[in-house]
């Protein structure tokens, strides 16, 4: 009886598709790419400065 409570007890590991390196290398991508696109949103505001300066004047 102990032998077949040890035969269950026995983990079966399913293999990884890849190298557990590859998944921090997509992660460290995919977080460039959004810090890409974030960097790309700098200075939009002064890109529009005519569109403020009138606004300013009203208050």
């Amino acid at each position: 009886m102990l032998s077949i409570l040890a035969s269950e007890a026995v983990v079966h590991h399913t293999e990884l598709p890849f190298p557990a390196i590859i998944f921090g290398v997509i992660a460290m991508v995919a977080f460039l790419a959004l810090a890409g696109i974030t960097f790309s949103y700098r200075n939009v505001a002064n890109r529009h400065d005519h569109k403020t300066s009138s606004q300013q004047a009203h208050h």
